[in-house]
């Protein structure tokens, strides 16, 4: 089974090279392969060829042909020093592009690489989203996540676990990121727990065993290396004091449940609302991306533990409760943040099986509705 990525990459390159980033095992490879069959392709996973390109950097300029008018460089992040030859190339003209895969942008944000200086945009690429699945399995994407392979699989949390322990543990490392393996280790079990939480960096360190500086750094790691994101507090309100701490969300609802140690994510239990409130994250994080829009994604959350679970610029909010009826209770946050800002679509994403409005206009949305409605782009998204 081939999927339809909902990415579209060819209205970019009539303007501009590209990066694309996403995390190992999104598809970037199968997606380009299959997108753009006739380009020029470099794999710096390739052993001979990156040896070849680390001695000779300059091979990679000298091998192209007068009909290459697109090449990929898939993994970049391998060999930064490619970028200065690339850099050579596009300004050469003759309207050639170049698509750089990366699955970590740290070497090259924190490396002080050739970004190329303006002549790429930045993509991102994401697991699997709503509209690229034949026939959603709700259930099956909030035990395994959404890596393409993985839902294939008939062993999904073998491929979970090993990816959870390979990559996320050993390649890290390798990396030079982080030296304590051990320590490192533990950090990401803990963040695993309490991921969807506010972060507390003195409590996860103590858990970890580690100081809260080693744990900052950590959380950096793993948004730098596109495992995971700091969804940002929104800082708009001025009525009722709101926490100011970031969550944290790792890039795959599967990954999550694999470095906790279970799959089993039973309706109506604590734990499948936090896998469907991280889902519902992950869904409009991509939505953002795909369309490039510059809303910027947050909560709220008041010191008396009135929670909306996202807020999209300042047009849309939404809270998330895995429950076949939405009680009026589970409306008090989304009327608390109304008292101070007024214009917003106010959404509850649930289980109940039919939409409905409340009396003062808060949309009870179930889940499958919600995201075919995100994707057709009939949601207040500024």
């Amino acid at each position: 089974m081939q999927f339809v990525r909902y990415l579209s990459l060819q209205g970019l390159l009539k303007h501009s090279s590209l990066f694309l980033f996403g995390p190992r095992q999104t598809g970037k490879t199968t997606f380009l392969e299959q997108a753009f069959p006739h380009a020029r392709f470099y794999n710096l996973l390739d052993l001979r060829l990156f040896r070849q390109l680390s001695a000779h950097p300059e091979d990679l300029r000298q091998t192209l042909k007068e009909k290459d008018r697109l090449i990929i460089v898939d993994e970049v992040q391998k060999l930064p020093a490619i970028l200065d030859e690339i850099q050579t190339v596009i300004d050469q003209g003759k309207e050639r592009r170049f698509i750089l895969t990366g699955s970590s942008a740290r070497k090259l944000m924190r490396g002080r690489a050739n970004l190329l200086g303006g002549r790429a945009l930045i993509c991102k690429m994401h697991p699997l989203v709503y509209p690229e699945f034949d026939a959603h399995d709700l259930n099956r994407r909030l035990c395994y996540g959404s890596l393409p392979g993985v839902y294939l699989s008939d062993i999904p949390e073998e491929l979970l676990y090993a990816y959870a322990g390979t990559y996320l543990k050993e390649e890290i490392q390798a990396e030079g990121i982080a030296r304590n393996i051990q320590s490192f280790s533990r950090f990401l079990e803990v963040a695993a727990l309490t991921n969807g939480q506010v972060v507390n960096f003195s409590k996860v360190g103590s858990d970890s065993q580690v100081s809260p500086r080693t744990v900052q750094s950590y959380y950096e790691v793993l948004s730098d290396t596109l495992v995971g994101t700091l969804l940002p507090p929104f800082r708009l309100g001025k009525g009722r004091k709101a926490v100011s701490t970031p969550k944290f969300y790792f890039f795959d609802v599967g990954v999550v449940n694999a470095l906790k140690g279970r799959f089993e994510i039973v309706p109506r239990t604590a734990e499948y609302g936090q896998a469907l409130e991280h889902l519902v994250f992950l869904e409009l994080r991509a939505y953002l991306d795909y369309h490039r829009l510059k809303s910027k994604l947050s909560y709220w959350r008041t010191y008396t533990n009135l929670e909306v679970d996202f807020i999209l610029g300042n047009a849309l909010a939404i809270k998330v409760k895995a429950t076949g009826r939405v009680h009026e209770s589970d409306l008090a946050p989304l009327r608390a943040l109304n008292t101070e800002i007024q214009s917003m679509q106010r959404l509850v994403v649930s289980q109940e099986s039919m939409e409905r409005v409340t009396s003062d206009g808060i949309e009870i949305v179930p889940v499958e509705s919600f995201l075919r409605r995100l994707w057709d782009g009939n949601l207040h998204i500024a």
